[in-house]
């Protein structure tokens, strides 16, 4: 179309990339839905000019903890007003927090008190995982089935943590009910008793400081568990997603498990690239600003996490954005007496983590642009049943874009960000790139520093079969190990 009434929204002169392609083109939008690409298009009731800028799909972040209670009865710092702005400010426009179950919840209840209060609070487009801590016959068999049709087709599992780890019965019964519902289990592989075992004896001489919390969190309580997950996995011949990999023995196992041909994906966050154990080595309790499980490593993993975002063995970049304050209501419950088994698990990085690696990735020469709109949105999209409706620049997909300026120097500091953390693990680290214009469904969210959408303005996005799942139904051996068993035809 070239009247140009027939935009809301011209988007010019820009230099556009997706995970498979980089080219110039004009984006013509209408009712928050991309309609046109081409040269020459007119200006709409809205003209920006992109030259000398990228133009990228926006960012979707699909491992986020947002006014969440964790399972040590904290609550997140952030809401999920505070969460999106966040997000929006660092080229996210579609986040997927966690609905999360504790033992003895309905999983109805859990997610319609979760929706409530995104639905009045968001100002970007959000679907849920869940977090199941209680598989009960009741969640497996009837509500876990009913939330999956209404578009929440994936869940989260944990290895660890008492309060909510499932044992290996438990998981082989929700990869079961994912398989045949059609949704995507999320791991978060880590030994529980190996940690509990180190973190008993570390406490008993007096090792008590933050730093200890990555010794108690050894490396081989994650590439333990993530074995045992691909295997579990590998028994029902199902796909799984281990979340946030930090160590190089968890990427070599996940690596080894695809080239057999499994169908194994995975996670990496910012973290796990920006920083180490050494940062949990901080004097007094600042280590525990650092303090996120699996921790960060050491140098050799940080350049294992690398190479497996840039060769593929890790599909996903997510910032497992989970904000506590750096006091009594989050990081330090106990005050001068915390010790590294009370610290509240987790980091912030939601409006940071693409930021980052756009100037050490794609600026730093590691990825290309291309890879950077993968790791950052494509495969989210993709990976949780969005594609193409997100995580991609095409006619027809809505209008989710972040205009990024290549040459604008930031220095990342508490004062500029918009969470409610208080604090970020980045403090003084200056990145180059930042988007500049960032669009939700043809809206302006933000511009020239300033937000420009309403609180509530966010929809729910009704998400589709993964396509790992699709992908299996279509590649999978139903004769596999114990699967011929299971068959509605087979014999008594």
């Amino acid at each position: 179309m070239t009247d140009t009434a027939a935009f809301d929204l011209t988007i010019r002169n820009g230099r556009v990339s997706t995970a498979n392609d980089t080219f110039h083109a004009d984006i013509g939008v209408r009712d928050g839905v991309i309609v046109a690409l081409g040269q020459g298009l007119p200006p709409g009731a809205r003209d920006i000019d992109a030259a000398g800028r990228w133009v990228l799909p926006g960012g979707i972040d699909s491992h986020c903890h947002v006014e969440q209670l964790s399972g040590m009865g904290i609550m997140c710092a952030d809401d999920f007003y505070s969460a999106t702005v966040s997000a929006a400010f660092g080229g996210t426009t579609t986040i997927i927090p966690f609905a999360a179950q504790h033992r003895g919840n309905a999983l109805p209840e859990v997610v319609a008190d979760y929706a409530r209060r995104a639905e009045e609070k968001a100002v970007i487009d959000y679907g849920f995982h869940l977090i199941l801590s209680d598989p009960t016959e009741q969640a497996l068999k009837h509500d876990l089935p009913e939330l999956i049709k209404n578009g929440i087709t994936s869940f989260k599992v944990f290895m660890t943590y008492d309060r909510l780890k499932l044992d290996d019965y438990q998981l082989l019964d929700v990869l079961e009910v994912a398989d045949r519902e059609g949704a995507l289990v999320m791991v978060h592989a880590e030994n529980n008793d190996m940690i509990r075992w180190v973190a008993r004896r570390l406490a008993e001489r007096g090792m008590t400081a933050p730093k200890y919390h990555a010794v108690a969190h050894t490396p081989l309580a994650e590439s333990e568990a993530t074995n045992r997950a691909v295997t579990l996995a590998r028994m029902m011949d199902v796909p799984i997603l281990i979340v946030h990999v930090a160590g190089l023995e968890a990427v070599r196992v996940v690596h080894s498990s695809q080239a057999l041909g499994l169908p194994i994906h995975a996670e990496s966050c910012p973290q796990y690239l920006f920083l180490t154990a050494d940062d949990i080595d901080a004097p007094g309790l600042e280590g525990a600003k650092f303090c996120c499980s699996p921790p960060p490593r050491d140098a050799a993993s940080q350049e294992a996490v690398w190479q497996g975002l840039i060769d593929g063995t890790l599909q996903i970049y997510s910032s497992d954005h989970a904000p506590y304050r750096f006091d009594a209501s989050g990081k330090l419950p106990k005050g001068d007496a915390t010790t590294f088994k009370d610290v509240a698990n987790g980091v912030p990085g939601l409006e940071v983590r693409m930021p980052l690696l756009f100037s050490e990735g794609v600026l730093g020469g590691r990825i290309s642009i291309e890879r950077f709109v993968a790791l950052t949105a494509a495969n989210h999209a993709r990976t949780y049943g969005l594609y193409p409706q997100k995580g991609t620049i095409a006619v027809g997909a809505d209008a989710d874009i972040a205009i990024w300026n290549p040459e604008r120097e930031v220095t990342i500091s508490t004062s500029m960000l918009h969470d409610n953390v208080g604090y970020t693990p980045y403090e003084g680290r200056t990145v180059r790139g930042w988007p500049e214009v960032v669009i939700s469904r043809g809206r302006i969210a933000i511009e020239n520093g300033q937000l420009h959408v309403e609180r509530g303005s966010g929809r729910f996005v009704k998400r589709g079969t993964p396509e790992p799942v699709l992908r299996q139904r279509l590649t999978g051996n139903p004769n596999a190990l114990v699967r011929k068993y299971f068959s509605a035809d087979s014999a008594a």
